[in-house]
């Protein structure tokens, strides 16, 4: 089987000294020039919760990428927290998201002739942007869903995303404390995952695991 059946056409090819000297200039050898390419597409950045650990990620697919006979060539593109800019005018750039994610995916591995793509998504719209790239390029694809965040605590009190919503309802009603209050808003996300309910971004996690498009069992692990 050519593993290399896209990337082939810039390493190989002596009409392309360029590419292939770029290439040699990131550090790889003649060896790994005739190794399958593998696009890895991090979503991950610092600003929020459900993408913050996926840079981590990327490098530990890549490690294992490499020590396997290929190249793994890590990449980002956007997101965009629903959680975040909801009830604001950010959120007009939420669905906006979708269409740059696959767009960047796309132009990246069918640019570059990567053989194959990881896709590794955390929030709302990075999945279908995820997979609509992926369907796009008709080349070897997973996603790999960065997982649930894990319950926050306040007083003995299971807490999620919604919590931090529920919290202010109860402030304007007046059957919460300004302590209290402060006590959800802070201990809602306790550390990196997407949000922790039936929400977007765990929905399209499981329905695209049951699409056959992610790694088995990811939907469900924190």
């Amino acid at each position: 089987m050519e593993l290399n059946k896209f990337s082939k056409s810039i390493t190989q090819d002596p009409t392309q000294p360029a590419s292939q000297a770029m290439l040699y200039g990131i550090g790889l050898d003649e060896t790994q020039l005739s190794q399958p390419f593998i696009g890895i597409a991090s979503m991950g950045y610092d600003g929020n919760t459900c993408n913050m650990h996926l840079n981590h990620l990327a490098s530990l697919i890549k490690s294992e990428i490499n020590q396997s006979d290929m190249v793994g060539l890590i990449f980002n593109t956007i997101g965009i927290s629903d959680g975040i800019t909801n009830g604001t005018d950010g959120m007009r750039y939420s669905l906006v998201s979708r269409e740059i994610i696959a767009d960047s995916i796309e132009s990246v591995v069918d640019g570059h002739y990567y053989d194959a793509v990881i896709a590794i998504p955390g929030c709302d719209k990075n999945m279908p942007g995820s997979i609509i790239a992926m369907g796009r390029l008709n080349r070897p694809s997973i996603m790999v869903y960065g997982g649930t965040i894990a319950p926050g605590k306040y007083q003995g009190k299971d807490l999620n995303i919604v919590s931090a919503f529920e919290a202010l309802g109860e402030k304007i009603a007046g059957t919460i404390s300004e302590e209290d209050f402060k006590g959800i808003i802070k201990n809602s996300c306790p550390g990196a995952g997407a949000c922790g309910g039936m929400y977007t971004a765990n929905t399209m996690a499981i329905a695209i695991e049951a699409l056959g498009m992610s790694l088995p069992y990811s939907s469900s692990n924190p």
